[in-house]
């Protein structure tokens, strides 16, 4: 039976949401993200994108491209609530449903032709999500996850795009080839370098030699590049939750040191979501006294994996439930709501400086080990 395969992708999702909540933004140059001029974009309008403003972008140079841009602070728990609301409609028709990011998600709709038609159906779908949701949304259908994905980006804003079985390869040839989606910044730069700007000029191209200059990432982008990928669409449900729990030789009431503990656990399972490419919607933390008595207390936030935030939150749930005053013999935090994607660090308060510790340790541990660099409210 051939795959039926849909890419629904929110438009400009941050702005939409902030457009819902405020209708004086509709149609004028919106940037969110923070004030300060060394903070960053994390989502522009398409009117400020003519500008040449995109996120992940300083804030200061967006500013300077766009001057008359509309700065919004960003609000985590909305995004989080708006995506969760799309995410329910999609469930509630689809038999399989991957959640790739906050604002993106795979459909597999294999077999829905016989009963309804599969381009039909998907599009029924995308207006009862504008109708009940308000959001502009698009989608692209097509044979694989590739495919549909390009067909999607195609299709913005706030359309559709079908690429017929056998099509693939016509819909792809005369596109970008950053219109694939494992071509990054760098591998672009080496295929341009190569002379090469079109996928069509990629489907050309004997997969040995992208082989010797690319390894095993360059057959899988011909692969692409020729509409082949038979990558499953998977629900995420192979880690629900992840934990870290600390139990101490001696009870203890050392208000800095339990704060020091749940500082360094925080730091090590933000680093696990980001390793991951996953992002976290909800936080536990767990106390349990020295007569064994144990109380747990949980936060829903805005998807993130950000251990800026999660400290913050973590901490609040601490004050919360430390109540009794008794000395404390084991303390954890679990993560939970996890959802895949490349969502992965506080765009709205995050400065350049901070976005680039944490990359830089990421990188680090990476390489040589997570016990190879802290932060120093960990010690």
């Amino acid at each position: 039976m051939e795959r039926q395969i849909v890419h629904c992708d929110l438009d400009t999702f941050f702005v939409s949401v902030e457009r819902l909540l405020n209708s004086e933004l509709i149609g004028k140059p919106v940037l969110v993200g923070g004030f300060s001029d060394r903070a960053v974009v994390a989502s522009c309008s398409y009117e400020a994108r003519r500008f040449g403003v995109h996120s992940a972008m300083p804030m200061r140079l967006a500013r300077q491209l766009c001057p008359e841009g509309i700065i919004v602070r960003g609000d985590h728990d909305q995004y989080s609530r708006f995506s969760r609301i799309v995410t329910q409609i999609i469930e509630e028709r689809t038999p399989v449903v991957e959640k790739a990011s906050i604002d993106e998600h795979y459909l597999d709709i294999t077999g829905m032709d016989k009963f309804f038609g599969s381009w039909k159906w998907a599009r029924e779908l995308r207006q009862r999500i504008i109708k009940e949701t308000g959001l502009p949304i698009s989608f692209g259908l097509s044979v694989n996850k590739t495919v549909s994905k390009i067909a999607t980006g195609e299709a913005k804003p706030c359309n559709e795009r079908k690429v017929d079985s056998g099509g693939e390869k016509p819909f792809l040839a005369p596109l970008s080839i950053r219109k694939i989606p494992m071509v990054g910044e760098k591998t672009y730069l080496q295929l341009r370098n190569m002379g090469i700007s079109r996928i069509q000029t990629l489907q050309e191209m004997p997969p040995e030699t992208m082989h010797r200059v690319l390894g095993a990432n360059g057959v899988s982008i011909w692969r692409k590049a020729n509409g082949v990928d038979e990558a499953p669409v998977l629900p995420y449900s192979e880690q629900k939750s992840m934990s870290k729990e600390n139990t101490f030789e001696r009870d203890t009431i050392d208000m800095t040191r339990l704060r020091r503990v749940i500082a360094g656990m925080v730091d090590e399972l933000a680093f696990d979501l980001r390793s991951g490419k996953r992002v976290t919607g909800c936080i536990t933390l767990k106390i349990r006294y020295s007569n064994f008595e144990t109380f747990t207390r949980q936060l829903k936030i805005g998807y993130t994996s950000s251990e800026k935030i999660l400290l913050e939150k973590a901490m609040q749930l601490f004050e919360k439930l430390y109540s009794r005053r008794m000395l404390i013999r084991l303390i954890g935090i679990k993560l939970s709501d996890l959802v895949g994607g490349a969502y992965q660090i506080d765009l709205f308060s995050d400065v350049e400086e901070e976005l680039n510790l944490m990359q830089a340790m990421d990188g680090i541990r990476s390489r040589f080990g997570r016990d190879k660099v802290m932060r120093a409210s960990v010690f």
